[in-house]
């Protein structure tokens, strides 16, 4: 398996400086790009675009916090952890608030799209903008428990940094829960901005 923080010359850790981290890329990026060798022969560009996908392709992984924490469980872990599909109890109530949003957003949407005189579409618009407004104010809630959680990455790494390697057991299990949380809000913030997107056109 690839290690994306040696690609980009980072140490295993669950929390990176994301500006630090887009110089790295660039800088590295920049020797790599095939661009750079337009007199090389085809193995050498076919190398230099083989190292340059491989290093974008690190930079993606350890830019989200998601990806970037299911890469540094493989790699301490051997194993990449099992999907679980079980909301935790304690997001139930904004999984059924999402879900109920989401699911009213597309019955606006379909009965939006039944009406063919433009005329009538008027007041449906008013409406949809009701709708972007919720949901909206539904992102906003979800971004405030994302960067909850994102301040708690950053204190979870000042305390991987200060532990022995082979005693990281419990901190491994935190990553783990966080890496599904950040899962569920991405996802939910992602279902959410389809239809903000959709009632928008």
């Amino acid at each position: 398996m690839t290690d994306n923080f040696a690609l980009l010359e980072e140490p295993r850790r669950p929390w990176l400086e994301a500006e630090t981290l887009r110089q790295k890329f660039l800088t590295r990026s920049a020797s790599l790009h095939p661009d750079k060798l337009p007199a090389a022969g085809e193995v050498e560009n076919r190398g230099a675009t083989h190292s340059f996908a491989e290093l974008n392709a690190a930079y993606q992984c350890l830019a989200e916090p998601k990806s970037r924490l299911v890469h540094l469980l493989e790699l301490e872990l051997g194993a990449k952890p099992k999907d679980v599909q079980h909301i935790p109890d304690a997001l139930a109530e904004l999984f059924a608030e999402v879900a109920t949003a989401c699911q009213g957003a597309d019955g606006f949407l379909a009965g939006k799209a039944r009406v063919t005189s433009p005329l009538l579409l008027v007041p449906w618009f008013e409406r949809g903008q009701e709708w972007v407004e919720k949901l909206k104010a539904l992102q906003q809630k979800l971004n405030g428990l994302h960067e909850q959680l994102t301040g708690e990455l950053q204190a979870l790494d000042e305390k991987w940094m200060r532990t022995e390697t082979g005693s990281r057991g419990e901190l491994l299990g935190r990553i783990e829960e966080l890496y599904r949380l950040f899962g569920y809000f991405n996802r939910w913030d992602r279902q959410i901005q389809e239809r903000v997107v959709q009632l928008s056109i």
